[in-house]
């Protein structure tokens, strides 16, 4: 199981509303979470089968910055 972080540009909860859609929507996505209250919006993600570059790209798609967090 990976648990993936990354700093994100999701700071409102219309922006919160908008991946949600998304995140929840992907099975490869067993739970997820975003800290607004964090600088960096922090965006937590626990998958099976996902990378961190998946990740990113999926939130890129839909034109969210996302990087990924050490």
């Amino acid at each position: 199981m990976n648990v993936l972080i990354f700093a994100t540009n999701v700071k409102t909860e219309t922006c919160k509303n908008k991946i949600a859609t998304f995140l929840d929507a992907n099975k490869s996505i067993l739970q997820w979470s975003i800290d607004q209250e964090d600088i960096d919006c922090v965006l937590r993600i626990i998958s099976e089968k996902l990378n961190a570059d998946q990740i990113i790209d999926l939130l890129n798609f839909h034109n969210f910055d996302c990087r990924e967090l050490q």
